[in-house]
């Protein structure tokens, strides 16, 4: 007997081969056996046929179902093409260009060599500043450490009432500058304590005549230019200020008797503004003694403008006071005591303006102390002193100059 097969909707299940467990089995059992394996196969097999439904086209679909239905259909084998790789196509490269060649000679190079050392000397010369000034300053500082100078006691920071109103204060700081133009600190504060004790305010002062107001400032420099000064000054204020000073420059210079030099410094003490450098005779006389001017300056506004230039600018507040303090004790307009001076071996003015004539034993300037007075000199015994010898009648008389004419009578 041939193995039986069960052919169910394209799919066929054979029991050839079955092995030992359908060895011993009678024909009843086999097909109890069978019949149960088509009842679990059923179902997968039917999911599987609609998936595979899905990829038949539709020709198939028409072919399939022509067909009769007692006869198994095969289903076609589906061809898959496969798709190559897109590849990416890069556009065609530019045809590289040759760089040209320049060719340059030695004096091309040379003359390029040239233009740029004159940038450089041109960019030096926007750029200018002293050599070695910064060790200069810091020998200058180390002079004025101790802050022993008049400026430093009497100057026009220290010559205001502290406990007066502010606007009182500002204008008491306004008055000291203008009085101390061509005046030492010593005059000054003696002049701005007896104005004080009269009453330094903006009514006061307007209502104080000329001739009175010229005896509380006596003997500064000028003193009746600066009174009628003062005077126009003060109706400024009270009239366009309300009693206060300007608080810029420029309005400060508008004043009466006011001008850069006052404008920067009251700035600086009243405001706490610090908006140029302050500079008077002291500092004018000290930048051009220690080369901090590019070429020498004539006038105390050209060397603010020359200062200015290169110094930098957190050092403006500080260097009226270091220079006046210095030139009020070593660098001193006649006669600079170059010998004492730190900055010396770099001043190029050091000993050349110092006095021919050496200083006097114990005078201020003399660093020797004086010498204790001794006994007098006696005259030394071996020496024969002669005294003159008295005139005769035969030695002729010289006649005086004083009273020619008296001597003549008296031979007459």
């Amino acid at each position: 007997m041939t193995s039986p097969y069960f052919i169910q909707k394209g799919c066929a299940v054979t029991l050839a081969g079955a092995g030992a467990k359908t060895r011993g089995m009678t024909l009843s059992g086999l097909k109890a056996r069978m019949a149960k394996q088509q009842n679990l196969t059923g179902s997968t097999v039917q999911v599987k046929e609609e998936n595979e439904d899905l990829g038949i086209s539709e020709f198939e679909k028409d072919s399939r179902s022509s067909a009769s239905p007692g006869q198994p259909t095969a289903r076609p084998r589906r061809q898959c093409q496969r798709v190559p790789p897109a590849v990416e196509t890069k556009p065609p490269r530019a045809p590289r260009r040759r760089a040209h060649l320049k060719a340059e000679y030695e004096e091309a190079t040379h003359l390029k060599e040239e233009t740029h050392l004159k940038e450089e000397k041109h960019l030096k010369a926007e750029r200018w500043e002293p050599p070695d000034w910064r060790r200069q300053l810091e020998h200058i500082r180390e002079m004025r450490r101790a802050r022993d100078a008049p400026v430093d006691h009497l100057g026009a920071a220290k010559c205001f009432d502290p406990r007066a109103p502010p606007e009182v204060m500002r204008y008491q700081v306004l008055v000291s500058l203008m009085l101390s133009s061509q005046t030492k600190d010593q005059v000054t504060a003696a002049a701005m304590e007896k104005l004080r004790g009269h009453g330094l305010t903006v009514p006061n002062i307007l209502s104080t005549e000329d001739h009175r107001l010229g005896e509380l400032i006596y003997p500064v420099g000028f003193w009746r230019t600066k009174v009628k000064y003062i005077k126009q000054t003060t109706a400024v204020l009270q009239r366009e200020y309300g009693g206060d000073i300007p608080d810029s420059v420029a309005g400060l210079v508008g004043l009466p008797g006011v001008g850069p030099k006052m404008a920067h410094l009251a700035m600086s003490i009243a405001w706490n503004q610090v908006t140029g450098i302050g500079v008077d005779t002291h500092v004018h006389r000290i930048a051009n003694r220690l080369g901090w001017t590019r070429t020498r300056t004539k006038a105390p506004e050209e060397t603010r403008r020359a200062l200015e230039e290169w110094l930098p600018r957190e050092l403006w507040g500080e260097i009226n006071w270091l220079l006046v303090g210095f030139g009020q004790q070593v660098c001193l307009p006649v006669g600079p005591m170059c010998s004492l001076c730190l900055a010396r071996h770099g001043c190029p003015s050091a000993h050349r303006e110092s006095p021919t004539k050496r200083p006097k034993t114990g005078s201020p300037r003399s660093p020797k102390p004086p010498r204790s007075p001794g006994p007098s000199p006696t005259p030394s015994p071996c020496v024969k002193v002669e005294p003159p010898p008295c005139p005769t009648s035969d030695t002729p008389k010289k006649r005086s100059r004083a009273a020619p004419r008296k001597r003549l009578e008296d031979n007459s």
